[in-house]
């Protein structure tokens, strides 16, 4: 089975250990690498055993997560890193500290730092597990298993079926081997697009990393507002937007209630709140809302999408990166319907190629760009007078 993706398991409660274990084994394409009770074992273990991706608490004895990621950064370690823990008081500072020393991305155990729930979590835990584990092999010239290959794998009786079925179609847009959602079809533009006034992203599974990328590369002198929808828990994108901050030319803030969108500023939204951009007169301002969750998140790149075409119409750039599901593309074609511009990230960059992929299937993406020139391509179409 050396062609699945290897997780080693980072806690310090065997029960964790256990329960992540499990959830490991029974997904398809997914397989133990090994398990160790701290930092200093699990540095000690990467050698031998060689994993794809490291789930990793952040509380633990003797030498904890943060402690572990510090070394893996002075050892050079490549090996990508999924944060699994507890929130205590300063969580998410501690959190994005983690970020910054290099995780990939988080996870919140749902009840403390021994969570008998912690199967709650598997369907945010699985994706990030396949995907920058998937990457990380894929960068490496491993092989990946089919979906084919990994659902004749899953033992038939551990998993009910439809999960099976949904952890393979997972598998598959990690890999880029899923089907058409619809034929591509190219939207009537109603007006020629104009100079930009607004910059919309939206962005899941994945973002940390590559909003980091990209908000670094952003030109210093860039006088349009940029507003942003991370798929991130309530509570940690006030913490996730100082750390892009202290990367990002520009400034960058949490989104508040009555925020003026005014150039030179990016707006992320709050977790659990929708983002939408909405005229006040002679300005545009940031409008937050508890409503309905919509393609199944909250805050939604869908609606923040919706507002930006309503509002700018054809002055809008809207971008569409890495993450699971479909929320964002349905109206990124919104927004090029109104004659706005629209990107998408590319297969090759994206840790999971699923809501680009959508967008771009469904017609809505202009054009595809890499994670390393998607600032560059940004800022060219941003400065130019139309």
């Amino acid at each position: 089975m050396a062609d699945e993706i290897s997780v080693l398991i980072v806690d310090d409660s065997a029960l964790m250990r256990n329960l992540i274990g499990r959830m490991v084994e029974e997904t398809p394409g997914l397989m133990i690498a090994d398990k160790a009770m701290n930092g200093i074992f699990a540095l000690q273990k990467i050698p031998r055993v060689n994993p794809d991706i490291i789930c990793l608490d952040l509380e633990m004895p003797e030498m904890n997560g943060i402690e572990f990621l510090k070394e893996r950064k002075k050892h050079g370690i490549e090996i990508p890193v999924v944060i699994l823990s507890s929130i205590a008081a300063k969580g998410a500072e501690i959190t994005m500290e983690a970020l910054s020393l290099g995780a990939s991305d988080f996870v919140q155990k749902p009840s403390g730092s021994i969570s008998g729930d912690i199967h709650t979590v598997r369907d945010t835990l699985i994706p990030m597990l396949l995907g920058y584990g998937g990457q990380y092999r894929k960068l490496h010239g491993k092989k990946l298993l089919s979906p084919q290959e990994a659902a004749a794998r899953q033992q038939p009786l551990s998993t009910p079926a439809a999960d099976t079925h949904k952890t393979t179609e997972l598998l598959a847009t990690i890999l880029g081997t899923a089907p058409p959602v619809t034929p591509a079809k190219v939207p009537v533009q109603i007006r020629k697009p104009a100079d930009t006034q607004i910059i919309a992203i939206g962005i899941s599974t994945g973002g940390p990393d590559a909003l980091r990328v990209v908000f670094s590369k952003l030109d210093a002198d860039l006088k349009v507002p940029i507003v942003v929808v991370q798929h991130m828990p309530a509570g940690f994108t006030g913490e996730f937007a100082k750390s892009l901050d202290r990367v990002c030319p520009l400034d960058v803030k949490e989104a508040e209630e009555g925020d003026p969108i005014i150039p030179g500023r990016i707006l992320v939204a709050q977790g659990n709140k929708h983002l939408e951009v909405e005229r006040r007169g002679a300005a545009v301002a940031a409008h937050l809302s508890d409503a309905p969750q919509v393609s199944g998140h909250r805050p939604s790149a869908d609606v923040l999408f919706a507002s930006v075409a309503l509002v700018y119409q054809n002055h809008a750039l809207g971008v569409i990166m890495t993450g699971m599901g479909r929320d964002g593309a349905q109206q990124l074609g919104t927004i090029f319907k109104e004659g706005g511009m629209t990107l998408g990230q590319d297969e090759a960059s994206a840790v999971v190629y699923g809501m680009p992929r959508v967008a771009y299937e469904l017609g809505h993406v202009q054009e595809q760009v890499s994670l390393n020139k998607m600032a560059n391509r940004i800022c060219a179409i941003a400065k130019t007078h139309r």
